[in-house]
């Protein structure tokens, strides 16, 4: 954990290789993405969900959403490298996208969505072997400039719920919010 209430579990990894067990270990975080993120925001008021988590920063509603769709953006990315030689993906602006009127909705419809999706996309990682060439597949990034891999695309992914959970997580404990 880091001071920085933006990244409380620290940078986000962009490993171009994983080894197996690396591999394994960010897969359970994948799968254990909707648990957790249900857990971080149950039991929350209208009031604590309207709070942001850091000054300045998305309200608690708008991380979940900004969650369901991240990943959303994830799987159709791990799909375009595993089925096109090195896809150019498609950016987006993820501040815009938290101010419109979707993400408004109760976090039940993202935690529902992530819960589905998380489904997919783990099924369709653990389904690749582990010791095959697709974990090298590329896809690039062109708001980033860089070209990534399936492995990277897992590692990021992993870290990305777990980075959100936590911010929810570290708003709850400095408010005292049980």
């Amino acid at each position: 954990m880091t001071a920085d209430p933006r990244y409380p579990i620290g940078p986000m990894p962009t490993p171009l290789t994983l080894t197996p067990t690396e591999r394994v270990e960010a897969l359970g975080q994948v799968f254990a993405l909707p648990a957790d993120l249900f857990e971080a925001v149950q039991g929350l008021s209208e009031a604590q969900l309207a709070t942001p988590y850091r000054e300045g920063g998305w309200t608690v509603r708008q991380v979940v959403h900004h969650v369901a769709e991240s990943h959303m953006n994830a799987f159709i990315r791990l799909k375009l490298a595993l089925t096109e030689d090195n896809p150019v993906v498609k950016p987006y602006e993820e501040d815009r996208w938290a101010t419109l009127p979707d993400h408004e909705l109760v976090p039940e419809v993202s935690l529902n969505l992530i819960d589905a999706l998380h489904s997919r996309l783990g099924m369709l990682l653990a389904s690749l072997d582990p010791q095959g060439d697709d974990w090298a597949r590329p896809w690039t990034h062109p708001a980033q400039g860089r070209t990534y891999s399936v492995d990277t695309l897992l590692a990021m992914y992993a870290w990305h719920g777990r980075h959100h959970v936590a911010q929810i997580t570290a708003l709850r404990e400095r408010m005292g919010w049980s």
